[in-house]
């Protein structure tokens, strides 16, 4: 196609739609505003020299199992996926800790008289893990060649996490298992659609696993870049775009940015109708984030902890489940979910000879200014007891810093967006990546299927501004 487009933001979904487009011959152009690609996915020195730390995720089941990811030659570019021998640990005070096994015959041997449940539940959807993704991450669609399979996610994934875990689970073990599934869902769960990501999440862990990318994830930000450059795609980094009107010469942009700041940098080229739809998008909970540098690894009281990248601490489905619906009132919990990430245990690339990086986080109000370090500390010292003997040295990222970091993180928010009923139907609008303007494409985690290192928003809006230039 003889046509010039522009992207801006070099985040995984911009970076996506930019190959979505360089794919079928349009000229494209990446602005991106930090000194370097990868919005979130950025893996940075934030502690001290040779600690390499994730900005944002580290552990990448999204990714991996990502249609549109799968379909491009990414290992070419020098993308290696490494998996932790089992994809998640949940600890508890007694000193054991519950796993979740990437082989579903190993899970169900886990979880002893769960176990016939949970592959009941999930052993379909990661069987038909390519369908299902394709399905689930695009917009809402009622006409599906795959209506049995999604009938069945449907009547799975809408309930409340906490009813859908107490109509199928009899142990404490499975059912707080579940929790730290559903609890990335930033919903109560008792709200409807937390136990969609619970699924998602376990089902993908029996599917593609939790991988980590070798070297963190700067290097699926690399792969990405790798593979539009030799499509012909140019990359503009510290070049900051605050309004649209000066990106003349295109026949199409699309931007990688939250509703809000489309609205400052559309100015008049949306109509007003539009931009006030956009201010009246709403911003989910955010996160509190510390990495660390360590001298070894994290001392868990039950080993079962040291065979998996990511932990989930946070005790027994009652406290996770309080702890979310605190943060969902708009209060700071007191023992909160803490999620932590341990891939130097798999990965020796990320911290010197000996030495182990780490980062963890939990939910908070959006825009939250109180300093949660020694309440998440506390949380993984209650079951890593001298974990802060072990730090060398610790960032901490509260919200703001957070956004500072990255503009798209709206006061922490790291899903672009809250996640909830209207907006998992209209996200940001009626719309989805379509603006009032004709040649403006929205293709941010604030569309359809939200947030995530998946590349699947950039992927469609991408589609859509190609059948609009056909």
């Amino acid at each position: 196609m003889n046509c010039r487009a522009c992207v801006i933001g070099a985040g995984p979904n911009g970076l996506s739609a930019a190959i979505v487009l360089a794919q079928v011959g349009v000229k494209v152009e990446v602005f991106e505003a930090e000194p370097e690609p990868g919005g979130a996915a950025r893996t940075l020195e934030l502690t001290l020299p040779g600690f390499l730390h994730d900005f944002g995720s580290a552990v990448h089941p999204l990714a991996a199992g990502s249609p549109f990811f799968s379909s491009l030659p990414l290992a070419k570019y020098g993308l290696e996926w490494i998996h932790s021998p089992c994809p998640l640990a949940h600890p508890f005070d007694d000193g054991t800790a519950v796993t979740l096994e990437r082989n579903l015959r190993d899970a169900e041997t886990e979880l002893g008289r769960d176990g016939k449940a949970w592959r009941w539940l999930m052993q379909s959807f990661a069987e038909k893990w390519p369908t299902l993704s394709s399905e689930v991450l695009q917009p809402v669609h009622v006409l599906t060649p795959h209506l049995f399979l999604m009938v069945r996610f449907g009547l799975v994934a809408f309930p409340p996490a906490n009813l859908l875990a107490g109509a199928l689970f009899r142990d404490e073990r499975t059912k707080a298992l579940f929790a730290g599934l559903a609890a990335h869902s930033f919903l109560s769960l008792d709200e409807p659609m937390s136990a969609a990501f619970g699924v998602l999440l376990g089902a993908a862990a029996h599917a593609v696993g939790w991988p980590i990318p070798r070297g963190g994830a700067k290097s699926i930000t690399a792969a990405l870049c790798g593979r539009l450059a030799a499509l012909g795609g140019d990359i503009r980094t510290s070049a900051r775009i605050e309004n649209l009107a000066a990106m003349s010469g295109y026949d199409v942009t699309l931007c990688d940015v939250t509703p809000a700041q489309l609205v400052e940098m559309g100015g008049a080229q949306l109509s007003d109708a539009f931009a006030s739809r956009l201010r009246k998008y709403r911003y989910g909970p955010a996160v509190f984030k510390i990495d660390y540098a360590l001298s070894g690894p994290i001392p868990w009281k039950a080993t079962a902890c040291l065979r998996a990248a990511t932990v989930h601490v946070g005790g027994s489905s009652g406290e996770i489940s309080a702890s979310e619906s605190d943060m969902r009132a708009g209060h700071h919990s007191e023992h909160p979910f803490v999620l932590v990430a341990q891939p130097s245990l798999f990965d020796p690339s990320r911290a010197p000879g000996g030495k182990h990086t780490a980062w963890a986080y939990c939910h908070v109000p959006n825009g939250s200014t109180v300093d949660m370090q020694q309440t998440i500390e506390k949380q993984i010292e209650r079951f890593a007891p001298g974990f802060r003997d072990c730090i060398l040295a610790r960032r901490v990222f509260a919200p703001a810093a957070l956004e500072k970091m990255d503009a798209n993180l709206v006061g922490g928010d790291i899903s672009g967006g809250a996640m909830d009923l209207r907006q998992f139907f209209f996200r940001p609008t009626w719309r989805h990546y379509a603006t009032s303007a004709k040649d403006i494409f929205l293709c941010s985690s604030s569309t359809p299927p939200g947030g995530g290192v998946h590349g699947m928003c950039g992927y469609h809006a991408a589609k859509l501004a190609l059948s609009r230039l056909a």
